[in-house]
């Protein structure tokens, strides 16, 4: 996970069920969704951050398969995909942001995180947390989650509200509040118990109002109290969205949900911080017994919709207060974590259950955020497979730099410039030049250049492994409405290294050294290396096809919600940049518009993937591309522009005409006709096939 944030977020979207109680019965009967014969009554969406279904090491069983109780529950009941990939960049706020509103990064605000660089008036450069409440207003001045007309995206919860049904939200990004006292005092006016209490007591302010919230229908019975209801403000919304409120932090939902005393975790404790404060238990890294304890709390409390997350297993939870390390796979610390997390969903099954809430009435989607890459040194003993015979390493944990001090070591004077530390930077250069500037061509040339020793292979490496400038980077969706936010370029490194600067101006000749193994960190994210950005999501429940594990289907993290929105028949106001999994998906289930032209709507949607998915044949080819020009001299960059500026312009065009079809067809009841299918996929093919051949062909944009 990297040093940003040990991140918040899984999704889980719940619906109540029949057999609850009568409070329950009432909220549940006003919950309308429309999903094939009424059979889905529960959506429960559970948010991973860095959780593997591949073994990082070959004799250690992979994350889920040490958790069997859930990795089973989708094998044998739906389809879990092994083909499913991250945004760019790959870190948690972007991805767990692009999963809930089914968008890039370019068109929700946040395609670099955890944090975000951006240029002051003055030229400087200020950092915003990419975790702030949905309606923040970023350090830029602009909306927190920007959309591409300059307003606040659309909120997830809306659909589901709208059709009378309440969302309840535990750690998930954006949803909740998420810093103390900025977000309290966002929605609760000056004066208030909550900023009071947010201002001069931020420790109990925490439990009491961070990372948990349920977002209300008009009429639910569980925000009628107005010693606890407020008003759930989103001016921006489609459509508008008035008359609705909310209940945020435990302070608030916990008297409404579990009356009769604190919410307890799945082994009957008390959720509470490491103070002993009721409420949210920790600085979003919340685990498996907590956050689904939390869940079903909701659901028997007649809460239909619930978005959870749960931190990995790969750092030790609770971190100590000193001396913290990261696992690497198979330890025992690790391996027992994921023992812990097995049984917590056991509990949460069974439990659920009992309930009257099961895979015949409930849509489960299971989904990672990230997928890390594992920094440290072989395995000893060589056979250890973690479960019979413990791992251990002598050498683990992310090699951290300071590319400031590198680069003047190197001979080279570099630009006044900031960076978003991670192991995949963005670069921000003051003043704020153009990419054609001598500054930013000569920084991008020298970090493209710029080699280290690797103190645990002993190997001499590049730190850099692709450029991308802020053309290519519009062409990947990372450049948003906010002008300001655009970084100089990125720098998508070796996945071994985490890249910081340093204040000091010092030479690497003098200490403290400018590459150093860190053991508190072992798991980098961020690049486009696929074992980082291909990840997996499971999807349970009626109208899913039972497929096991499967690997057909290329999809990202912006086709989660088209996907759900379609089963439980609701719709967003806003075209989504994913496309529905009908491959997945019983015929039935299917909105007649896809099942009359189903193999049209397939053919169209992979195409629109590989044209338009930062991962999709065209994303990787063009930043293949792009470095090479980058690294090229002026006139071969000069020429690389043109090319680039017309590819973007004419892919943007065709994505807009090619996703917008496939939304109508999957919810606005217009099937796709023959000749649109031929016609579309001939243009995104050329257009494929045009880029492709420019990365294959070495000598275009290189150094004459």
């Amino acid at each position: 996970m990297g040093k940003s944030r040990i991140l918040f977020s899984i999704a889980a979207l719940l619906l109540a069920a029949a057999s609850l109680t009568a409070g329950s019965d009432k909220a549940q009967a006003a919950c309308e969704l429309h999903s094939a014969g009424g059979k889905i009554k529960h959506v429960i969406h559970i948010q991973f951050d860095n959780v593997h279904l591949r073994r990082d090491n070959p004799n250690v069983p992979s994350d889920l398969e040490q958790m069997p109780h859930l990795l089973n529950f989708i094998l044998d009941n739906g389809t879990m995909s092994g083909n499913h990939h991250t945004p760019l960049i790959s870190h948690t706020a972007t991805d767990i942001l692009t999963i809930l509103t089914g968008v890039y990064g370019d068109r929700m605000g946040v395609p670099v995180a955890n944090s975000y660089g951006y240029f002051k008036e003055d030229g400087s450069v200020g950092f915003s947390s990419s975790f702030a409440y949905w309606t923040a207003t970023g350090g830029d001045g602009k909306p927190q989650l920007i959309d591409e007309e300059g307003k606040t995206a659309p909120a997830p919860w809306v659909p589901f509200t709208r059709a009378g049904c309440d969302v309840g939200a535990f750690s998930i990004a954006n949803m909740e509040f998420e810093s103390i006292p900025s977000d309290v005092e966002n929605v609760f006016p000056a004066g208030s118990f909550e900023v009071q209490e947010a201002i001069n007591n931020k420790t109990k302010a925490q439990a009491d109002f961070l990372g948990i919230a349920i977002h209300c229908a008009r009429k639910s019975k569980l925000c009628a109290d107005p010693m606890h209801a407020r008003p759930d403000l989103l001016p921006d919304e489609p459509g508008g969205y008035t008359g609705f409120n909310a209940l945020y932090g435990n302070y608030h939902v916990q008297p409404v949900i579990s009356p009769n005393g604190p919410v307890k975790d799945l082994d009957g404790n008390i959720i509470q911080d490491a103070h002993g404060n009721p409420g949210f238990p920790n600085v979003f890294n919340p685990l498996a017994t907590q956050s689904l304890g939390y869940a079903a709390t909701m659901l028997e409390a007649g809460v239909p919709i619930i978005y959870v997350y749960i931190a990995d297993a790969h750092d030790q939870n609770p971190a100590p207060s000193t001396g913290a390390r990261a696992f690497g796979p198979g330890e025992q610390g690790y391996v027992q974590q994921l023992a812990t997390y097995d049984a917590a969903f056991k509990k949460f099954f069974d439990r659920l259950q009992a309930d009257g809430i099961n895979k015949d009435n409930t849509l489960f989607i299971v989904t990672p955020d990230e997928n890390d890459h594992f920094v440290g040194g072989p395995a000893s003993p060589a056979n250890c497979d973690g479960i019979n015979v413990p791992c251990t390493y002598a050498k683990i944990g992310e090699i951290d730099t300071f590319l400031n001090r590198l680069l003047t070591s190197s001979s080279y004077t570099p630009p006044a410039f900031d960076i978003h530390f991670d192991d995949a930077p963005t670069v921000y250069i003051h003043g704020n030049p153009d990419q054609t500037a001598s500054n930013t061509r000569g920084l991008e040339h020298a970090l493209s250049k710029l080699t280290v020793v690797n103190p645990i292979t002993g190997n001499t490496d590049h730190i850099s492994a692709f450029l991308a400038d802020q053309a290519e980077m519009k062409l990947l969706h990372m450049i948003t409405a906010s002008p300001a936010r655009s970084p100089s370029f990125t720098m998508f490194g070796d996945p071994d290294y985490y890249n910081e600067t340093s204040s000091s101006s010092a030479d690497c000749s003098q200490p403290p050294a400018c590459v150093v193994e860190a053991p508190g960190f072992a798991w980098n994210h961020g690049d486009v290396q696929q074992e980082i950005t291909r990840a997996w999501m499971g999807i349970v429940g009626p109208g899913v096809r039972h497929l096991g594990l499967t690997n057909e289907v290329f999809s990202d993290h912006t086709d989660v919600r088209p996907t759900m929105l379609a089963l439980v028949g609701l719709k967003d106001r806003y075209v989504h940049d994913g496309r529905v999994l009908v491959e997945n998906l019983e015929n039935h289930a299917l909105p007649w518009t896809l099942r009359w032209t189903q193999g049209g709507f397939i053919e169209l949607a992979r195409v629109y993937k590989e044209l338009n998915a930062p991962l999709g044949s065209v994303g990787q080819n063009s930043l293949i591309l792009a470095t090479r020009a980058i690294e090229s001299d002026d006139a071969a960059y000069g020429a690389y522009l043109g090319t680039i500026d017309g590819i973007t312009a004419t892919r943007d065009e065709l994505a807009q005409e090619i996703k917008t079809v496939l939304d109508e067809a999957a919810f606005g009841d217009q099937p796709i006709a023959e000749w649109q299918t031929g016609f579309l996929v001939a243009r995104a093919k050329a257009l494929i096939d045009r880029v492709e051949d420019l990365a294959e062909r070495k000598h275009h944009f290189a150094a004459r």
